[in-house]
């Protein structure tokens, strides 16, 4: 059996210096969720100590293990004044595999917050580290010459931490604050065996092919320019019609669902989201501005704007559902540490839509909206779970309501047998939600769609329906995204399919190709056609070899290239390169068209 490297006792794990003996779950070396924890952690301060030993004036703000591995924040400058970049981390790994197989002890020294203070007063970011430690006990780990302020857990020796890899830098902000200095970050894996970290720097490899930053720029779809700001992203025309017809597709799928398009403003009096709770609790993600001696805040969620529609009219409980969607354009203050190309940006679009109801209608919507998303999420090949977020620290509303929303989204869940997780303190200030996380085909897991069940903004807002009895009675408020954000979904659908987009959403679905002048007019009479069914095509006649423009359409990986040559213009056929069947054939032009109309009437959101 594996070595034990820590215990849980209570729900909370501690390292196996402070464990008692009594009671408690033994957690094993293996790459569980709660020992790769314990690694991670452990590894971040292996490569803390082996900077020390390369760079000597280096200090440490915090290293901590994350989800997918973990990192240290620390400030140094090398001898001829240059900053740490890529080519240093063989340098840190090689010094960490030194210190791993010297299988140094990880002690556990407990002190008083006084004590550590006047240790590490010259370090002002040790400094930084205690003023978010509170008054008590505070604890350091050392190894060899290296120690550090850490709650900890750790392994008990470094021979535990042999299989890592370095894997980036970064800059971060000194405690994520804008406002103070720039320090260094490096990122790294860790595992329990050889082959589980083989198998994720594999992933990683194939992560930079996927990585939709660069197969952006080769397809020609979005970017980025530092006069427009950072996180603002610029949709080319490539990237501006695959948008348009993913739209498309949700907005007739809205239709049918019963769904009515309403737009609200961008921009709202900050009364409007004073009431909302967002001025309270939402304020350090939002733009304000004054107009007119009035304060106006830049929306960042289309849910204020919905309510005005509702409150537009006198509604019954015979109205009831009513389901408004609006491709919402909101504005979020992120930090520039943290914008990560599609993924993370301060300008988005929400597929967002909101229906208001009866309580008694709340089970029947949340399972309409989960049979959306499953038929979403099969057309793109996505697999997904779903987690029930509760209620966070920072929130509105009572106890009470909370636990009855809370109860419904539940109550949906267990009635059909879903499969769901719970994430304590997960859930959006106004209310809890069904978080939904996809998983793509590197086995990333990707938090996109949601569902939040909310009796706070109707009460705040005063809404009301006129019941059975003629009496006035306050709707439920269902918050729902699917996709999450346009920008967000795109990217990691192009990173899903490494670029190969389907065909239906393509931004090019045609290249034709011909080999000559005296195939143009062929050309262009099958662009015309394509263009009629509404499929859009472009024509590469530039003055090139054959090979080089098929190389061009390959890269820029269009779904289907014709090459029409002397025997297609007299037999009125095309030859066909179809990139997602892999496969080459001669058809008759009727009969590729036709092939185009089936590929488009076969997506039905």
């Amino acid at each position: 059996m594996s070595d034990i490297i820590a215990y849980k006792v209570n729900d909370v794990i501690i390292d196996t210096q402070s464990y008692s003996g009594n009671g408690g779950e033994p957690i094993y070396f293996d790459n569980s969720k709660q020992a790769l924890e314990v690694i991670r952690h452990s590894c971040a301060h292996l490569m803390a100590e082996a900077i020390t030993k390369l760079y000597k004036d280096a200090k440490f703000f915090v290293g901590p293990a994350i989800e997918d591995g973990f990192y240290y924040d620390f400030r140094v400058t090398k001898e001829n004044g240059e900053k740490l970049g890529e080519s240093d981390l063989a340098d840190i790994e090689k010094k960490m595999k030194e210190l791993a197989e010297a299988k140094i002890d990880i002690i556990k020294i407990c002190s008083t917050k006084k004590e550590v203070t006047q240790k590490f007063k010259n370090d002002d970011l040790k400094m930084e580290v205690l003023k978010r430690i509170p008054d008590g006990e505070v604890s350091i780990y050392s190894q060899g010459s290296f120690e550090d302020i850490c709650r900890g857990p750790h392994v008990p020796n470094t021979k535990y931490l042999r299989f890592f890899k370095l894997t980036r830098v970064a800059g971060a902000y000194l405690g994520g604050d804008e406002n103070k200095e720039m320090l260094t970050r490096i990122y790294g894996v860790a595992f329990a065996d050889r082959n589980s970290l083989n198998e994720h720097i594999k992933m990683l490899e194939e992560a930079k092919k996927r990585d939709h930053r660069k197969l952006g720029v080769e397809m020609k779809l979005f970017t980025f320019d530092e006069q427009i700001g950072a996180g603002l992203p610029i949709w080319l025309p490539n990237g501006a019609r695959m948008r348009s017809k993913l739209e498309k597709q949700l907005f007739s799928a809205h239709r049918n669902r019963g769904y009515e398009p309403v737009r609200g403003p961008e921009i709202l009096k900050a009364d409007a989201w004073k009431i909302s709770g967002h001025y309270t609790n939402y304020k350090e993600n939002m733009y304000f501005t004054n107009i007119e001696e009035q304060e106006y805040g830049i929306k960042p969620m289309n849910c204020v704007g919905h309510i005005k529609v509702y409150q537009n009219e006198i509604r019954s409980y015979r109205d009831l559902p009513l389901k408004f969607f609006e491709y919402g354009v909101v504005h979020r203050h992120e930090k520039s540490g943290v914008m990560h190309g599609l993924f993370r940006v301060r300008e988005f679009t929400q597929d967002d839509a909101h229906i208001f109801c009866m309580p008694s209608q709340i089970k029947e919507n949340v399972l309409e909206i989960l049979s959306f998303v499953d038929n979403i999420m099969k057309i793109f090949g996505f697999e997904y779970e779903m987690e029930i977020s509760t209620k966070p620290t920072k929130a509105i509303g009572d106890d009470k309501v909370w636990e009855i929303a809370t109860k419904a989204l539940k109550d949906a869940l267990d009635e059909h047998n879903f499969k769901y997780g719970i994430d304590e303190g997960g859930g959006a200030f106004y209310g809890p939600k069904i978080d939904i996380k996809i998983t793509d085909a590197l086995k990333r897991k990707w938090q996109c769609g949601t569902v939040q069940v909310d009796f706070n903004l109707p009460q705040r807002f005063e809404l009301a329906y006129i019941d059975q009895n003629n009496e006035k009675q306050q709707p439920v408020m269902i918050h729902r995204a699917i996709l999450g954000s346009f920008e967000r979904f795109i990217g990691i659908l192009i990173e899903h399919c490494a670029g190969e987009l389907p065909f239906f959403m393509a931004p090019q679905q045609v290249v034709i190709i011909p080999i000559s002048e005296n195939h143009e007019n062929y050309a262009k009479e099958i662009q015309n056609k394509l263009q009629n069914t509404d499929i859009d095509s472009e024509i590469y006649n530039k003055n090139e070899s054959l090979n080089k423009r098929i190389r061009t359409a390959e890269k820029a990986r269009v779904p289907m290239i014709l090459v029409i040559g002397d025997n297609e213009v007299e037999n009125k056929t095309v030859a066909l390169r179809d990139r997602r069947a892999r496969t080459q054939s001669n058809i008759s032009l009727d009969e590729f068209l036709k092939l185009t109309k089936e590929k488009l009437d076969e997506v039905h959101f």
